[in-house]
């Protein structure tokens, strides 16, 4: 796929649905996310990937995390929140290492630069005909969830990538044009 229809026709799909990307496919996606811009080479990025039965007990972490914020979820609520696990075959949680307090590079360059990363993965997948859908939430601000990935309180979840095969894919929705968000800097009169 070329580059510029990658980018424009990249899209969030409806649903998702086995079979998985293969390990290469995987492998191929990772290597696109490292290329990212990443300003004094701290490589601030880490993924993390969760498939096949590792997926209940990552279920398991976001009913336990929805039952801390919200004590009197129902047994609906939390079943809501276990199936989200199975939303895709693979779920990739995309992390920002962030080094605080860094000399020369600060912790929002640290964080732009992992969020980079994601989107590189994110293309690289699609490019190879996988669908993905980023999604964030209550549990990607959650220190106990942190914590049971095996991350440290300064790491920033940046998001939970779901991977699949496009079951059903995203309505064409009309994008705004870019126009309206640039503007033209000129030199202030003096």
């Amino acid at each position: 796929m070329e580059a510029l229809e990658n980018l424009m026709s990249r899209r969030s799909p409806n649903k998702l649905a086995e079979p998985a990307p293969s390990k290469e496919a995987l492998d191929k996606a990772m290597a696109a996310a490292v290329r990212a811009p990443d300003h004094g080479k701290l490589k601030p990025w880490r993924f993390i990937v969760i498939d096949s039965e590792a997926r209940s007990a990552f279920g398991d972490v976001m009913a336990r995390c929805l039952k801390r914020q919200q004590p009197d979820a129902n047994d609906e609520m939390l079943k809501r929140e276990l199936e989200k696990a199975f939303r895709a075959p693979t779920i990739v949680v995309a992390v920002a290492r962030i080094q605080p307090q860094h000399p020369k590079i600060p912790e929002v360059e640290q964080l732009l630069a992992a969020g980079a990363a994601t989107q590189n993965f994110w293309l690289a997948l699609h490019a190879q005909g996988y669908g993905v859908y980023w999604k964030t939430g209550a549990a990607a601000y959650d220190a106990q969830v942190k914590r049971e990935l095996g991350l440290a309180e300064s790491d920033q979840i940046v998001g939970f990538m779901y991977v699949g095969t496009i079951a059903a894919p995203a309505p064409d929705a009309k994008r705004p044009e870019a126009e309206g968000f640039v503007e033209r800097w000129t030199r202030p009169a003096a």
